[in-house]
């Protein structure tokens, strides 16, 4: 096993060690999502803390890991009655983004099963991660079918699978650790709820600080063992640490005071559901624990609040993280009632130097242990971030110097947008494609190891044999050959690019509100159904890619919030940017297919000595690639001239109005079952 870089030699990012180390604790805290910048030693910290845990007695020869002092009475590999117990160390199981989902899970051995006739059932991650770490990073990546059953586990402790007449089920509570960068997407609302907490790092801008930490990396690449035995002091101290937190932890109590306190903080800040009280509560207790203490403290709850919270008040990927610190202090105060007392007539019980807060650093106290040589490192958490205000609009005409922001409308559902025929992209929720899950639709023969049996297909393919390989009973004869893989067709991500106008033509402030409200759905949509993301704006001569290619909605946002309006038309500078952009991410990832979103009015008034030509001859380089497109028609007022059905005929797409765009639209339904009638009759 190669040398791990120890834990107490990580420079700064005290909220992440400290969550970290609270769920060594109690693992019932419910695991950490850590969020933050690529090079910030997220994995190094996760992996590091494998080795502070102690030591896991298990049954001898038991895949899944059961406790010699009580076995889990439904273990697939018992019942282990007067078990044999050894020991070994706490695994740390690594879940890779393109692992399946029998692998995670674990499946039915087909091989043993068609060639012996037994159900052998093959564990999976989550059965090697029982009773330790399970780390997943880039988690934003993972699909969401795996993380459905990741956190279903977590949240349960079992794991249940139910798949070719196989039943089982096994203990799995692990430490759930995930990272990822925001800039590569966001996980939905509803799966950030299944962490117990989240922490926001990102390098250090302290000079010192840094050097520190090319130090420390450097001198552990030259010499990982000597580096790691300089620390061994240090990694004893905190493991034992751990150990005495575990033993306090069942003697913790949680007084009525710190109870109301959880629950009003979860209450003033709007958290959905009671997971966030459930979990303040518990890592407040595990705070106690911690600091050497029997009692919660209103600082315990302070500081449960600023991980459990931050990423529960995100509804929508566009939300800033982190939480209004003044808010907190206010409502804590206002219901901090009476605090424990000790009895005056006892003698109390040393806490050691400090409140023994979770920021105290002293024996007995709450905070991250020192860190041995190099300057005492400085807090390495991220400021609150507040969304960028967009400037005051200015009077808006069509002049092409005029620079006005203006405001977003409020967001909608928008209708389905979707590519036509079957891709065999990266899973999402648009598309239709050819995936490792969804409906099966055929059968054929494995490339590579099976993952999931066509049962019908694979006698079918047997049966002609039977006499041949000497089979004249009852029975059948299956050989590798025979086997047929089952084909389903699922969802797919697509490459959502917008080309917004952001002319004149457009800059009235209510109509460009209007639209902007519109993208803004439509990221939103994106957001839901797991795509990518561009944004092209074109206006007085040229058109910008504002925003390349990306899994970051959120930034996609940021940027339409600031776009600026006015001058002339240049459709054609947009389309053909759109064009170039297309071209260069096919090559890069040919099996994401692309829908192409126009907003405008279909109006062309620069861009050349006839722009309506231009636009309408870069719209066919579109319809000729065969690029899905969608034309959201923007013109208003009475008098309309149609231009963008015009363009949504030369890109080979649709049109659709800003009205007819929004799901509940009345125009939409009518013209969806005109449409369904329509292939009825066809058919």
């Amino acid at each position: 096993m190669s040398t791990r870089y120890p834990f107490t030699a990580v420079v700064g990012m005290d909220d992440l060690r400290l969550a970290l180390l609270l769920n060594a604790v109690s693992p019932a805290v419910g695991g950490v999502l850590v969020r933050g910048e690529k090079g910030t030693a997220k994995s190094t910290a996760v992996r590091a803390l494998a080795d502070l845990l102690p030591v896991v007695p298990v049954v001898a020869g038991c895949r899944f890991s059961c406790d010699p002092s009580s076995p889990d009475a439904g273990c697939p590999d018992g019942p282990h009655d007067a078990a044999h117990g050894t020991e070994r160390s706490a695994r740390m199981v690594e879940l890779p983004v393109g692992a399946s989902e029998d692998r995670l899970v674990g499946a039915l051995d087909i091989e043993k099963a068609l060639a012996e006739g037994v159900k052998a059932f093959e564990p999976g991650l989550l059965a090697a991660a029982h009773r330790g770490i399970l780390y997943v990073d880039e988690v934003n990546l993972l699909s969401d079918h795996l993380i459905d059953h990741l956190l279903d586990a977590a949240a349960m402790g079992a794991s249940h699978v139910e798949r070719e007449g196989v039943s089982v089920r096994h203990a799995a509570r692990f430490l759930l650790v995930g990272t990822m960068n925001p800039e590569e997407g966001e996980l939905r609302p509803q799966l950030l709820d299944r962490f117990g907490l989240t922490v926001e790092v990102a390098a250090s801008r302290v000079p010192e600080q840094r050097v520190e930490v090319v130090r420390r990396r450097l001198a552990f690449e030259d010499d990982p063992a000597a580096f790691a035995a300089r620390w061994a002091g240090e990694e004893a101290d905190l493991r034992e640490r751990i150990i005495a937190a575990r033993d306090l932890l069942p003697k913790v109590v949680l007084g009525d005071a710190a109870l109301l306190q959880i629950a009003a903080t979860c209450a003033a800040f709007e958290v959905d559901g009671m997971r966030a009280d459930i979990v303040m509560a518990r890592a407040a207790t595990a705070l106690a624990a911690w600091a050497g203490r029997t009692e919660v403290t209103s600082d315990d709850v302070r500081q449960a609040a600023l991980l459990a919270l931050p990423h529960r008040r995100r509804r929508n990927p566009f939300d800033a993280p982190g939480l209004d610190e003044d808010k907190l202090d206010e409502t804590l105060e206002q219901f901090k009632g009476e605090e424990p007392q000790t009895d005056p007539d006892e003698d109390p019980e040393p806490d050691g130097p400090g409140d023994g807060g979770p920021g105290d650093g002293g024996p007995g106290g709450g905070g991250i242990p020192p860190q041995g040589e190099g300057p005492a490192p400085e807090s390495d958490g991220v400021p609150e971030e507040t969304p960028a205000e967009a400037p005051a609009p200015a009077p808006q005409g069509s002049g092409a110097g005029e620079r006005a922001a203006v405001q977003a409308a409020e967001p909608f559902r928008t209708k389905m947008l979707s590519v036509p025929g079957l891709g065999e992209g990266a899973a999402g929720r648009r598309s239709r494609a050819r995936t490792e899950h969804g409906r099966t639709t055929g059968a054929t023969r494995p490339r590579g190891a099976l993952t999931k049996l066509h049962l019908a297909a694979t006698v079918q393919a047997a049966a002609p044999h039977q006499r041949a390989r000497g089979r004249t009973g009852p029975g059948l004869v299956v050989r590798r050959d025979d086997l047929r893989q089952a084909t389903r067709e699922g969802r797919e991500g697509n490459l959502v690019l917008f080309a917004v106008d952001a002319s004149g033509s457009m800059a009235a402030r209510q109509r460009m509100s209007a639209v902007k409200g519109a993208v803004l759905s439509l990221l939103l949509d994106a957001y839901q159904r797991r795509d990518k993301v561009g944004l092209i704006t074109f206006r007085g001569r040229t058109a910008d890619l504002a925003l390349p290619p990306t899994s970051s909605v959120d930034a996609a946002a940021a940027r339409l919030e600031k776009l600026p309006t006015g001058g002339r038309t240049p459709l054609s500078a947009g389309l053909l940017k759109a064009h170039d952009v297309l071209r260069i991410e096919r090559l890069r990832d040919p099996s994401r297919r692309p829908l192409l979103v126009v907003v405008t009015d279909g109006r062309a008034t620069g861009g050349g000595a006839d722009p309506v030509a231009l636009a309408a001859r870069a719209a066919r380089l579109h319809a000729a690639e065969g690029t899905a497109s969608v034309v959201v028609d923007c013109e208003t007022g009475h008098v309309r001239l149609g231009l963008a059905g015009s363009l949504a005929r030369e890109l080979g797409g649709t049109a659709v109005t800003l009205d007819e765009l929004r799901a509940d639209s009345i125009a939409g339904l009518v013209r969806d079952v005109q449409a369904e009638q329509t292939t009825r009759r066809a058919a």
